[in-house]
């Protein structure tokens, strides 16, 4: 059955390692959780459970993992922010994965999420014909994560209107759903929480209330520091992701990997990486995800189209489809770094710059 599913939970595709880490737990374990806080940082950050090697699923400071594990033990809920790329929805997966083996509790904030989706629902089938009973009504992930005392997920919850986010303050504060229609309250079981997400650069969306916010502990996952640190998030994600994929490519080199992030990176900071000569930065968000993704994409082409290896003419096309979203202005932008930044960059630049070129006849 797994292998007809497009994308595995995480709880799945890491099994052996969770499964490793709950059989060699030597702390102990709160209530509600499947492991000890000890073992869930050895999970996100890397490390072994007997002879057993777990793979870090985030690169980076440590301290910010032990803050939003360590806030979950907590009443408070957890609210992890930063700038696109910087795997607040990756990380928040694999904290409900280890502590409770489901992350599939989640709510994808967007304009048209209602308070219906963060609270109740009804089966109005039944409703007419039977009308209101707990057979009847549809429970939202934040009502089954109370139930169960487990963690539910809300994903960019600053693109959620004003009354749906004000729903939220009363759950997040009283640990309880009244549901008024069955005269009847649903009270939190202890384990339960909230991991909520929101991204730095659409803050003016909905922005969160002073009320809301101070029901988060709130946690800022920076983005990567420095090129090798990003080079290597780039690289175990697409490995990771790429397992599950039937891409016909195999990964590509560690200079291919080098090549991609050295032109988001500049474009991002819009200076090149010795900050000699400034550049445009186009109208899209240059993040880490992008980064991800062009390589995902470079290794589809070549698997599909090419010879299974990645070169620079896959590499091209993906990197170019990642940067210029809007033609009429991130086009103009791409093609002056080429001729001024990847033109002068040499030899190891250079089968990128011509692969380019032939593709926007410069």
């Amino acid at each position: 059955m797994s292998t007809e599913i497009q994308r595995l939970p995480a709880e799945e595709l890491f099994k052996a390692e969770l499964d490793a880490l709950i059989a060699n737990e030597k702390y102990p374990v709160p209530a509600g959780w499947r492991m000890s806080p000890r073992s869930v940082l050895t999970y996100l950050m890397g490390g072994k459970a007997g002879k057993t090697e777990i793979t870090p699923k985030y690169i980076g400071d440590r301290r910010p993992i032990e803050i939003a594990i360590s806030t979950l033990l907590t009443d408070r809920a957890l609210l992890l922010i930063g700038e696109p790329g910087t795997a607040k929805s990756w990380v928040s997966e694999h904290l409900t994965a280890a502590i409770n083996g489901n992350s599939s509790q989640v709510i994808q904030g967007t304009a048209g999420t209602t308070e219906e989706q963060i609270r109740y629902s009804w089966n109005y089938a039944m409703l007419l014909a039977q009308g209101p009973s707990f057979q009847s009504l549809v429970k939202s992930p934040v009502y089954n994560a109370m139930e169960t005392g487990t963690i539910a997920r809300i994903e960019e919850i600053s693109r959620c209107a004003s009354e749906v986010q004000d729903a939220l303050i009363s759950l997040l504060s009283e640990k309880r759903i009244s549901v008024p229609e069955l005269s009847a309250e649903v009270a939190a079981k202890r384990g339960f929480s909230v991991i909520a997400t929101a991204n730095t650069r659409d803050k003016g969306v909905n922005e969160m209330s002073a009320a809301l916010k101070r029901r988060f502990n709130v946690v800022i996952l920076p983005p990567p520091p420095d090129m090798e640190t990003e080079i290597s998030i780039v690289r175990s994600r697409v490995e990771q992701l790429s397992h599950g994929m039937e891409l016909g490519a195999k990964l590509p080199e560690k200079s291919a990997f080098e090549k991609i992030v050295t032109v988001l990176r500049e474009l991002r900071l819009g200076q090149t990486l010795d900050g000699q000569v400034k550049v445009k930065q186009p109208a899209g968000t240059l993040s880490t995800a992008e980064a991800i993704s062009a390589m995902i994409n470079s290794m589809a082409l070549a698997g599909s189209f090419g010879t299974g290896t990645v070169t620079d003419e896959e590499l091209a096309s993906a990197v170019q489809g990642a940067i210029v979203k809007d033609e009429s202005r991130d086009g103009a932008i791409w093609r002056e770094y080429l001729e001024n930044v990847m033109r002068k960059k040499g030899k190891a630049f250079a089968g990128l710059y011509e692969s380019l070129g032939r593709l926007n006849q410069v």
